[in-house]
């Protein structure tokens, strides 16, 4: 806790203050190539876009929670 302090007197950056913008701006660019790329999934048969939205729809959600625990300076647990 001492070290959070003595680095935020020193003007360092907190890692929540990067992940925030990093956080958002991966998500944007990954909506984009996940919208541009449903373009093309809408002409395949509805079972191919159905895999495609459902693993669109929850990809995010490792990257997310990587950067999260990256920000809250833990480890994620075993398996996830």
């Amino acid at each position: 806790m001492a070290a959070g302090r003595a680095r935020a007197m020193c003007g360092g950056m907190s890692r929540t203050t990067i992940a925030v913008p990093l956080g958002l701006l991966g998500f944007l660019l990954y909506v984009g190539v996940a919208v541009a790329l449903a373009d093309h999934v809408l002409a395949l048969h509805w079972l191919v876009q159905t895999a495609y939205f459902i693993l669109a729809g929850v990809a995010w959600a490792w990257p997310a929670q990587r950067l999260m625990y990256w920000a809250a300076r833990r480890e994620p647990p075993r398996g996830a």
